[in-house]
C-alpha cells in the first residue's frame, strides 16, 4: 500500500518540526496509541490497538526517525506484531516546506505492508484501513499542532 498526500498546517515550520519529533504528541495523533515511549537517540516503543476488517489486534511495536534533516524533512520506520493477527510494518517519509512565516506544507508518502492473517483477509480492507489510519493520524496532528479542535483539515492526494 502506497499513499502520497499534502496537507497546509496554519502554524510557523519550526513548531510543526518540533511537534513530529515530541512523543506525547504523537500518541495523542496516532489512533489507537496506548504508549509512546524513547527507548534511545530516534527509536520509541509503541503499543497500538487497531482493527482491520474483522481483526483486531494490540500491536507491539518500534518506530525509528532516520535521514533526519531539521527542521525540513525525515524517514520513519516503523514496524509492530500483532500476535495471530499477523505484522504490520511501513515507512513515511515527512517533508516540510515553510509557505511563509506562518504557514507550514507538509508533504508525506506512506508505504505499509502487512503478514500474516492481515494479509489473507484482502488488500483492499488492508489498503483502506491503512489510508484511514494515516488520514486519522495527520488530521489530528493537525488540529493538535494548529490548537483548533475543531479545525477542518484538507489532505490533498499528490503524484509521487
Amino acid at each position: 500500500m502506497e499513499l502520497h498526500q499534502k496537507v497546509i498546517i496554519p502554524v510557523a515550520r519550526p513548531q510543526v518540526w518540533q511537534s513530529l519529533n515530541d512523543p506525547a504528541v504523537l500518541q495523542a495523533c496516532l489512533p489507537g496509541c496506548e504508549s509512546f515511549e524513547q527507548s534511545e537517540a530516534n527509536t520509541f516503543a509503541m503499543v497500538v490497538k487497531a482493527k482491520v476488517g474483522p481483526v483486531k489486534a494490540t500491536f507491539n511495536g518500534e518506530m525509528t526517525l532516520s535521514e533526519v534533516n531539521e527542521p525540513s524533512s525525515y524517514t520513519i520506520s516503523g514496524s509492530g506484531k500483532g500476535g495471530v493477527a499477523g505484522f504490520a510494518k511501513g515507512a513515511a517519509k515527512v517533508q516540510l516546506e515553510e509557505v511563509d512565516d506562518t504557514t507550514t506544507a507538509m508533504s508525506y508518502s506512506v508505504s505499509a505492508s502487512v503478514g500474516g492473517k492481515l494479509a489473507q483477509i484482502g488488500s483492499r480492507l488492508v489498503t483502506g484501513a491503512a489510508r484511514k489510519m494515516a488520514d486519522d493520524f495527520f488530521c489530528e496532528f493537525v488540529r493538535h499542532v494548529s490548537g483548533d479542535p475543531a479545525m477542518e483539515v484538507h489532505i490533498e492526494s499528490v503524484e509521487p
